[in-house]
């Protein structure tokens, strides 16, 4: 008789003792319905800034994200966002990667939550990094309010602190792009 095999064929195994429709439900390799994702525009840092609704034109890719994790994210939103397009991602260039390196490396790809532009903390005794309006650009930076200025501080303090005035009638919310939710780095 092969090794194995009892009289009646092959011998009994562990899996022989579970439910298979258990078994199956955890070994699927079957992605998740494509209705469980939502599609999110990659565009340039100065269309993040300042396009409420994200035009095809200005689209250079798409990412997918799970529903689940975008419905979960907090919105805190201070002046009138909500009519823009929540969520959108940027590349960041190598200065704004190494500016907050290790957080980012250049070409990371970083989600921003553009209905998170208040300054209060999204987690109690951190830092939220935050894409800012910098002159019609995006810089991506830790952000403080002193006074009637931004304070745009780098995580490498290799690079320096930046200072930005508020313009007058304005308020600090609305230089911030939003709050960056989520980092994606390739390697």
């Amino acid at each position: 008789m092969p090794h194995g095999q009892g009289p009646q064929g092959p011998a009994p195994s562990v899996l022989d003792l579970l439910d298979p429709a258990e078994v199956n439900k955890r070994a699927s390799i079957v992605p998740p319905a494509e209705d469980q994702f939502q599609n999110v525009c990659l565009v340039e840092g100065a269309v993040a800034a300042i396009e409420p609704i994200i035009m095809s034109m200005n689209v250079k890719d798409m990412l997918k994200f799970k529903k689940s994790f975008l419905r979960g994210l907090r919105a805190e939103t201070e002046g009138k966002r909500s009519d823009w397009e929540r969520f959108v991602l940027i590349r960041v260039d190598a200065r704004e990667g190494m500016s907050m390196y290790p957080r980012l490396l250049p070409d990371a790809i970083i989600l921003i939550d553009r209905h998170y532009n208040s300054l209060k903390p999204y987690r109690k005794g951190e830092c939220n990094m935050y894409a800012v309006n910098k002159d019609g650009a995006c810089t991506v930076k830790y952000v403080e309010l002193a006074g009637d200025q931004l304070v745009l501080r780098p995580h490498n303090q290799a690079y320096p602190i930046e200072v930005m005035p508020i313009e007058e009638g304005s308020k600090a919310a609305d230089s911030l792009i939003g709050r960056v939710s989520y980092v994606g780095i390739e390697t």
